[in-house]
């Protein structure tokens, strides 16, 4: 049976600032320019600009780097269910976009601490945490380029809070209104709360990777876009382009 829902189909932004938000950076390359220098890192790091502000990104290379040397600390941005299910060692759990609203352990660390922010790909929750710590006051603040997966992929250390959890990625594609070019499509596990986050094209298409925990494929979607928000199966949402 077809359980798919239409819950809003109207005009005006769902997702705004708010989003607790591989080639991942290819999504983002037609976002709005921001400033710029807004700290200094090398020049052939790629950028992207997240409400307003410029987020440089650091290759797995680098960053793995400055882990090794203790060199930088790094913040998780996805849900809680996520972190638990492994994170990079020594990383904190510090939401996107806004980190935690009380004992935030981001709060404790001076301004001028490297910071590292990763999500999975694309990389929306990443950089929009990295955009409010820069907006914040902290100065050198870079986004993991790629992602959690590569860094996972290739051996570097992981730590997990629970060695039960069961991960599965899930693929969904979509089409909205092209006026809703540059904003969000999000998609929410009401559940356990978990989401993802990705940029809509010029066109009004957008494809979201789901790598959430402990959620198999008949469980309920919320789906979200300026123009309207679903709600359905991951199955229905991953085995058709979503249209409305």
């Amino acid at each position: 049976m077809k359980r798919r829902t239409l819950l809003r189909a109207t005009g005006g932004a769902v997702l705004g600032g708010s989003v607790g938000l591989a080639g991942c950076l290819d999504q983002f390359s037609d976002s709005e320019s921001g400033d710029t220098d807004s700290h200094d890192f090398p020049a052939d790091y790629e950028t992207e600009t997240f409400d307003g502000q410029t987020v440089p990104f650091a290759p797995l290379e680098d960053v793995a780097e400055w882990w090794e040397n203790d060199e930088a600390r790094f913040v998780d941005a996805r849900t809680q269910v996520q972190y638990d299910e492994a994170h990079i060692e020594g990383a904190v759990f510090s939401p996107s976009p806004d980190g935690l609203e009380s004992a935030d352990p981001v709060a404790e660390w001076d301004t001028d601490t490297r910071i590292v922010t990763y999500c999975v790909c694309p990389i929306a929750q990443a950089g929009q945490r990295a955009a409010t710590l820069l907006d914040n006051g902290y100065t050198d603040v870079y986004g993991l380029a790629d992602g959690f997966n590569p860094w996972r992929e290739n051996g570097y250390p992981v730590e997990s809070n629970d060695g039960q959890a069961s991960l599965s990625t899930y693929e969904i594609e979509g089409e909205t209104d092209p006026a809703d070019a540059g904003e969000y499509a999000l998609a929410v596990h009401p559940e356990t709360g978990q989401r993802e986050a990705s940029r809509i094209d010029a066109d009004g298409g957008y494809e979201l990777s789901l790598h959430f925990v402990d959620v198999p494929d008949s469980s309920l979607l919320e789906l979200r876009t300026p123009s309207y928000e679903l709600e359905g199966t991951i199955e229905e949402f991953s085995s058709a382009t979503v249209q409305v």
